[in-house]
């Protein structure tokens, strides 16, 4: 029996256990995935993981309260804990309060998207790490296969979404703290995309054995890599589109909609749920439009409902998630040749990854962060010397605005590597970004 005819099965039973006007809405997470640890090049730890796990949200007119368990995957077994928990349910909710913005979907949309990929077997992607890692010392993880999600209530509403992805996340140590950091994720591997992506790595890690240098505080003309400009959007991403950040004025936007503060016209930010991991709706069974516009041509454009917030401020939801932030962030690709972003960059700093990134000053999105394993110094267009580890600190508005050089012509899909407590679906596909004057302060 699949996943999805499991899931289907026990809601109908669940509903069976229902009591006068109950209504039940009921979540799936799950995965059927492989994993491999690798370290000095060598496989240190491989094995799979199959769970799944259920929330019940139990509502009576405006009560409701919710709670989870992990499935045995055996039918009794699972139908008892779940016939339990809604008689917890039941008796918590003589105790709660109403909630005045309780949302739920009543309009029994049912959908059904299921995205196969063309993944290596595990002891084929092995082969083809190990291979990269000869001779040299890789560390990463490994991960593979389907994660799905799930959506049912007692009305009658079904939705299903299946996605099989794989992830890699590695660096190339040289030694102590100097490392290059890659990545590599998607839904259909290719022997050759990997293979530019080691020799890329291999570059950087025979520029990391020079004498590094030390900068002093300033600004330099700058070069961001896809994910370190990733780190940059998801500061941005962080209250920046809800409606509720919005309403509050907790966004770090806020100067673009208070003041019409703006971006260079090129940058082009969506929730791009049909080209993302991400589920098609969200826990309360509201379904997402393929497509969000955040920001267009440089100016706020839309936000991110929950249905909460649409209910608390009277407008339509649009399917956004509790915290209102895009689990599926695309941007548009610029003009910049990807292959000509050392020459363009000509002398200055490329930052591959950021990290320990923090608002320094919310209001007017600035952040503060670090450089983190391989940063370079170049000159004539050419890698010349790593760079040791600096502070910026710097606003949205001229990283993204009027200090924007251009945004590359390719964007790169990178998969959130997240596990804790299962595979994340959130996912990003990104530019580099080249910049005039970024700011550094230690």
């Amino acid at each position: 029996m699949t996943a999805q005819t499991y899931f289907d099965e026990l809601i109908i039973w669940a509903g069976s256990q229902l009591q006068g006007d109950e209504v039940l809405t009921a979540s799936l997470t799950g995965e059927d995935s492989d994993f491999v640890r690798f370290n000095d090049g060598a496989v240190r730890q491989a094995g799979s993981v199959r769970q799944r796990e259920i929330t019940i949200d139990l509502i009576a007119g405006d009560t409701h309260c919710a709670a989870g368990v992990q499935l045995a995957q055996d039918a009794d077994l699972d139908r008892a804990r779940i016939g339990a928990l809604i008689v917890e349910l039941r008796d918590r909710l003589a105790l709660v309060p109403p909630d005045p913005y309780l949302s739920y979907a009543t309009d029994t949309a049912s959908t059904e998207r299921v995205t196969r990929g063309v993944l290596p077997e595990a002891k084929d992607a092995i082969g083809e790490i190990q291979a990269a890692g000869t001779d040299r010392d890789l560390v990463g993880i490994y991960a593979s296969g389907d994660t799905f999600t799930g959506f049912a209530n007692s009305l009658g509403q079904r939705n299903w979404h299946q996605s099989a992805t794989f992830n890699f996340d590695w660096s190339f140590y040289l030694r102590a703290d100097r490392a290059v950091k890659n990545l590599y994720a998607g839904r259909d591997w290719d022997d050759d995309a990997f293979a530019a992506k080691v020799a890329w790595s291999q570059t950087q890690l025979d520029a990391l054995s020079h004498q590094a240098v030390d900068l002093k505080p300033g600004t330099y003309r700058t070069y961001l890599a896809p994910a370190a400009l990733t780190e940059l959007v998801d500061m941005m991403s962080w209250g920046g589109f809800g409606l509720k950040a919005h309403r509050t004025k907790q966004t770090p936007l806020l100067k673009m909609v208070t003041e019409g503060a703006t971006l260079d016209t090129s940058v082009r930010i969506v929730e791009d749920t049909a080209g993302g991991v991400a589920p098609n709706f969200q826990q309360q069974g509201f379904l997402r439009p393929d497509e969000v516009v955040l920001i267009d041509s440089g100016r706020y454009h839309d936000h991110l409902v929950s249905p909460r917030s649409a209910r608390e401020y009277g407008v339509a939801t649009n399917g956004a998630s509790p915290w209102e932030s895009p689990e599926s962030v695309a941007m548009a690709a610029g003009t910049l040749p990807t292959t000509e972003v050392l020459s363009r960059l000509d002398t200055g700093l490329y930052v591959g990854n950021l990290w320990y990134l923090n608002f320094s000053d919310r209001a007017a999105c600035r952040t503060t962060g670090m450089t983190r394993f391989a940063t370079f110094w170049v000159e004539g267009g050419e890698i010349v010397a790593p760079a040791n580890v600096l502070r910026f600190d710097d606003t949205a508005y001229h990283l993204l605005g009027d200090n924007l050089v251009g945004l590359t012509d390719e964007v790169e899909t990178m998969l959130d590597p997240a596990t804790y407590g299962g595979r994340s679906s959130a996912s990003h596909r990104l530019p580099g970004a080249l910049v005039d004057d970024m700011a550094f302060t230690l």
